[in-house]
């Protein structure tokens, strides 16, 4: 996955989506990122967080969203 900002920001993820769980991250020396959603059984929600990491082993959470299926009409 690529990414990119209005302010020249640009960088590249690895991205995996298995069992019910959507992966993405990036290993970046002085800034890791990863991202973890959860699918609800239904289909119907994604549960997720971002956290970051100086070296890559001590994480701490940025934010968390949940992301809902809108109805199909």
């Amino acid at each position: 996955m690529m990414y990119a900002d209005g302010r020249g920001e640009h960088r590249v993820y690895r991205m995996t989506f298995a069992d019910g769980v959507w992966r993405i991250w990036r290993a970046a020396p002085g800034f890791h990122q990863r991202f973890t959603g959860e699918l609800s059984p239904d289909g119907g929600t994604i549960r997720a967080r971002w956290e970051s990491s100086e070296d890559g082993t001590a994480w701490a959470t940025d934010f968390t969203v949940t992301y809902t299926r809108a109805d199909r009409a």
